[in-house]
Formats: C-alpha cells, sequence, structure tokens
C-alpha cells in the first residue's frame, strides 16, 4: 500500500492482465486517513489510451473510495510486455462537507499556495489468467457439460475447439468401411489368381496322361486313367465354383 499523508493507496501499481484487442480494466481502492474532507484528481501520461471513473472526486474523513482505470483495446502485444505510462495522484484537503461539484482546477495548483500531495503509479502488464481445462469440467459421472461464456457473450474457443477436434475425431467410420473392402476385394483377387494357376497345372498333367496313354499298348484306356480324369474334374469344380 502507498501511504501519504491525506491518502493510501492499494494496489502500488495499476496492473493490466493484457489481451491484444480487448479493453482491460483494473481498479484502485483510496483511503482517507484523517479527519478531513479530501478531494483527489487523477492524471495519466497517455490520456487518449485510458478511461478513469472517477477521475475526481471527494473522499470523506475515515473512508475510502474506488478508481476504475480502463485501457483501451490494443492491437499488438507490446515488446517485453512491458509499459511506460505512468499515473499521478493529487490530493489535498477540501472544504468540510465537500462534493465532487465543488471540485476546481485551481484546488491542485501549488502556486496558489495550496499543499498537494501526489502519489505515482506505474502500469504493468501481466499475464491473463488462463481458463480451467474443459477435460476436468463435467467429468464426473452423470455432471452435464457447461458452456463458459465471457461478459461479451461469446463461447469460450478451448471448449469450441475441443468441440470441433471432437466432432472431427469422430468422422473416421467411412476410412475404416473403404479399407475393409479393399482388403477383401484383394482377397478374392488372390484366390482366383490361385484357382487360375491350379487349374492351368491339372491341365499340363492331363496333357501329360493323354500322351502317355496313346504310347501305351493295348488300345484300351486303363482304369486308372479313368479315375483321374475324374479326380481332377471334381478339383476343377471345387475351384470354379469358389471363385
Amino acid at each position: 500500500m502507498s501511504t501519504g499523508d491525506l491518502l493510501s493507496i492499494e494496489p502500488q501499481e495499476l496492473q493490466f492482465p493484457f489481451e491484444p484487442r480487448k479493453q482491460i480494466s483494473c481498479s484502485l481502492q483510496l483511503f482517507n486517513k484523517t479527519d478531513d474532507y479530501v478531494a483527489f484528481k487523477v492524471k495519466t501520461t497517455n490520456p487518449k489510451k485510458y478511461c478513469v471513473r472517477p477521475n475526481t472526486g471527494i473522499v470523506m474523513p475515515k473512508s475510502s473510495c474506488d478508481v476504475t482505470v480502463t485501457m483501451q483495446a490494443q492491437k499488438e502485444v507490446p515488446p517485453d510486455m512491458q509499459c511506460r505510462d505512468k499515473f499521478l495522484l493529487q490530493s489535498v484537503v477540501a472544504s468540510p462537507g465537500a462534493a465532487a461539484k465543488d471540485i476546481t482546477p485551481e484546488m491542485f495548483n501549488k502556486e496558489s499556495g495550496h499543499h498537494v500531495e501526489e502519489s505515482k503509479l506505474r502500469v504493468v502488464y501481466v499475464a491473463p489468467p488462463r481458463p480451467p481445462s474443459p477435460v476436468h469440467e463435467g467429468s464426473e459421472e452423470g455432471s452435464s457439460p457447461r458452456a463458459s461464456v465471457s461478459d461479451n457473450g461469446n463461447i469460450n474457443t478451448s471448449e469450441f475447439t475441443t468441440v470441433t477436434s471432437r466432432a472431427f475425431a469422430a468422422r473416421p467410420e467411412p476410412q475404416d468401411n473403404s479399407s475393409e473392402t479393399k482388403a477383401l476385394i484383394s482377397k478374392l483377387t488372390e484366390e482366383k489368381s490361385s484357382a487360375i494357376q491350379q487349374n492351368n497345372k491339372l491341365q499340363q498333367e492331363l496333357e501329360l496322361l493323354r500322351r502317355e496313354a496313346n504310347k501305351s499298348r493295348g488300345g484300351g484306356i486303363p482304369l486308372i486313367f479313368v479315375l483321374l480324369v475324374g479326380l481332377i474334374g471334381i478339383i476343377l469344380g471345387y475351384f470354379l465354383k469358389k471363385t
């Protein structure tokens, strides 16, 4: 806490959780330690960048006042998250029972003989708090998922990414079916090729038997030749049915 004769300020610096393209606010609390009415005025080195409410006011004896400082949305993250902006809080004893409408610029003029107390505050950029992991939310059995909604009404992106990734991850079924079909066609093609090879081999053996039968004496057809031809026919019929 920054301590002065009239007002104490908490915190001692203005901390902004910096996020590009987003308006950010932080608060100061002013404590009047005296028995007098104290008028205050807030100044900054970059007035176009900040909005202070209230920028002037009265803090009654032994009481406090909250001041909100809002930084306008910035397009880019500054190098090394450093900021050179500064604020100056001026305070001066006011008339008993004074109100904000009674404050004039002349009250803070040191040249007029007024005792003006000044406190300098620097601006510090800090990393924004990380949102809770969506893995733990709604992971318990029977609990329903909850959508986190920001102040401007937009859905949180981690959960949208998770939802998008979940929806994307649920789409590989057509690829699996296509792979099974290709494997089945390949297997049938191999079986057909094997049957054709067996058929060619049987035809060659049959031709060889015919030649041997013609060379044999006796002119009649041996019984073993008839049986062999029948066996070949049965085997050939089996492969043809399979294909």
